[in-house]
């Protein structure tokens, strides 16, 4: 199959079947899904929206993210994988934002970067849910699904690889869609140890599905 097609037949799918695929972390502005997606890293959604609520309603704002300091803030966030170095990156964030942006969450790639905490992915992710734009985050899922799926190539060894062959062969339009079309499938589907073959409904297209010998293939 070529990749032209392969590429063709996953947007179709997802949109026939996804068409309204979007974050689990629960949010209410741009601030907040910013903060939730800080600490998504390394860490399950369900987890965050766990502690987020209460996050939120103490910390409503970059300007009280700001004034705070780690021994009021901590706690909030304690049970959220490595809560020392994320409580500092909120801070550092909260200041940063208040200090160079006006309080507005930047809109560019490359000034979301500049935040503390903000890597590529988070960036992307921002860029992508909040402005629309055709970013492409990968985290593990996405880096996984796309290789085995056959979007991207089984020997691109970072997520920035990964990244720019998807953006190349997905319409822009789509992007911020696919982006959770291949989270969610790695979650729920496509898992890391025993991908779910036998109850996805892509295998027709799947490069990993098809390579596999006709006795391992589900009935």
């Amino acid at each position: 199959m070529r990749l032209k097609e392969r590429f063709e037949l996953f947007v179709n799918h997802f949109a026939e079947h996804f068409p309204e695929a979007e974050t689990e972390l629960h949010y209410n502005n741009p601030f907040q899904l910013l903060v939730a997606v800080v600490l998504s890293a390394q860490c399950t959604d369900k987890r965050v929206n766990m502690v987020t609520p209460v996050l939120f309603e103490a910390f409503p704002s970059p300007e009280a993210l700001a004034a705070s300091h780690f021994d009021e803030l901590f706690p909030y966030i304690k049970s959220i994988s490595y809560p020392n170095n994320k409580t500092k990156h909120l801070l550092g964030l909260g200041k940063m934002l208040v200090e160079q942006f006006g309080s507005k969450i930047p809109e560019t790639v490359e000034d979301l970067q500049k935040l503390p905490g903000v890597g590529r992915k988070t960036a992307n992710v921002i860029a992508s849910v909040v402005y629309n734009q055709p970013t492409m985050a990968v985290d593990t899922h996405v880096f996984r699904v796309s290789k085995r799926i056959g979007l991207a190539q089984a020997k691109a060894k970072t997520p920035l690889e990964v990244e720019k062959q998807l953006v190349k062969h997905i319409p822009k339009e789509v992007i911020p869609k696919a982006h959770h079309w291949l989270i969610l499938h790695g979650r729920y589907v496509c898992l890391a140890r025993r991908p779910l073959c036998e109850q996805c409904q892509i295998t027709h297209f799947c490069k990993y599905f098809q390579s596999k010998t006709p006795a391992d293939k589900p009935a």
